[in-house]
């Protein structure tokens, strides 16, 4: 018998980051955004040191290097629903340096986690800022083509010279610890040569070399810190590749993207409770005779988003008990629900707008400002395109039953 009932620490750790997206989170985003402005670094920043305090940033990480240990990927989706839900922005903002976390996880060694990991963690529940991390893969010519990827890594002595440029890194401008994917050998030709060449390198702030470009004016997820990272000839040491002969290389980024489209996921799937919400609500307050949600055409739709936002919330958990289970994706489970959800959260925002009318279309309504946000989600992670091609490819290698 399937049970999906959520244990007592899920539902503790899901109420109390609902709790403080109710209290903190839309209550900021609300009050900057409804007027066309950004949100100050310095409130942003006490917003950050909060959820640091209560764990919200490092939960995930084991308890050997400082973290609360829960391994639950499960929670993780709880939690990340439960913050998108309060504002995308500032959960991306909160969130994405587990992208470098997920990396250094994937790609290090268990000496190079011993020496990072513990960074980010708050293990005396301090009310402090947080190491901020960066994941720097995309390039200006080369996206989810990650075997195209032009950043260079040389050997010089006893390190490595990194010369490139890096496109859309979240964090990029602010980050204390970036994880850099680098071709290590730049004349290979076959594809096949090109991802055993990469490998991903820690750069530290304040390198020679390593100079971050201006936060990109962006439509959505404002609180989030998105700009080039530019790198020339930046030497790292030996001991900042990550991983050895066995591990890291192309096989550490994949491990990477895979594990984070659930949360990805779980961060669209916030974003479309929150239209629904708003639209349910509004529907039955709004009177033209008699509550608009009585008129078919209207409640049709909020049947419709009712309907896809439980069906993706299926997709994020089953995915997430795969992951925590050590189940493999067979059938590419984790982009299943990150280009549903993504989906479905555009979606959702625009029916929204349709349901409110008039007033979808103002600022005060939210609505509009959500749809600009779920939008990112149909192309970060992996554009929608790409998490069908992946699926395809998991598609292809299932044996036929009988």
């Amino acid at each position: 018998m399937v049970d999906f009932s959520l244990n007592e620490e899920q539902k503790m750790m899901q109420q109390m980051a609902h709790d403080f997206a109710r209290t903190e989170l839309r209550p900021l985003a609300d009050k900057y955004y409804r007027q066309g402005l950004k949100i100050p670094d310095e409130e942003r920043d006490q917003v950050v040191r909060k959820a640091n305090a209560l764990r919200l940033i490092d939960y995930h990480l084991p308890s050997e290097y400082g973290g609360l240990g829960i391994h639950d990927v499960v929670t993780t989706a709880l939690i990340g629903e439960e913050l998108a839900w309060g504002d995308a922005g500032l959960t991306v903002h909160m969130a994405v340096s587990g992208l470098a976390m997920k990396a250094l996880a994937s790609m290090a060694t268990d000496e190079q986690k011993k020496r990072w990991l513990p960074r980010f963690t708050n293990p005396n529940n301090e009310e402090k800022l947080p190491t901020m991390g960066a994941f720097c893969l995309t390039e200006p010519n080369a996206g989810s083509h990650v075997t195209g990827l032009s950043t260079v890594a040389r050997r010089n002595g006893k390190g490595y010279v990194l010369n490139g440029t890096k496109q859309f890194i979240t964090n990029g401008g602010i980050a204390d610890l970036y994880v850099v994917v680098a071709q290590t050998n730049p004349e290979a030709q076959s594809s096949a040569e090109r991802a055993a060449g990469l490998a991903g390198f820690v750069v530290e702030r304040g390198t020679n070399g390593l100079r971050p470009g201006s936060d990109y004016l962006k439509w959505g997820v404002l609180a989030s810190n998105t700009t080039e990272v530019v790198l020339e000839d930046v030497v790292v040491p030996e001991e900042n590749r990550l991983g050895n002969d066995e591990q890291g290389g192309m096989l550490g980024v994949y491990a990477t993207l895979e594990g984070s489209r659930v949360l990805v996921a779980a961060a669209a799937l916030g974003i479309a409770r929150a239209a629904f919400e708003k639209a349910l609500a509004y529907a039955k307050a709004r009177v033209q005779k008699k509550p608009i949600i009585e008129f078919q055409a209207v409640g049709h739709k909020l049947a419709d988003m009712e309907t896809k936002i439980q069906a993706a919330r299926g997709l994020v958990w089953k995915a997430a008990w795969m992951a925590t289970n050590d189940v493999p994706f067979l059938r590419g489970e984790g982009s299943q629900a990150k280009v549903y959800c993504s989906e479905i959260a555009v979606e959702a925002c625009m029916e929204a707008i349709q349901i409110h009318g008039g007033y979808g279309f103002m600022k005060e309504y939210d609505v509009g400002r959500w749809l600009n946000d779920a939008y990112v989600f149909r192309i970060w992670e992996g554009t929608s395109e790409i998490q069908k091609n992946t699926i395809v490819r998991f598609l292809s290698q299932l044996e036929a039953s009988e």
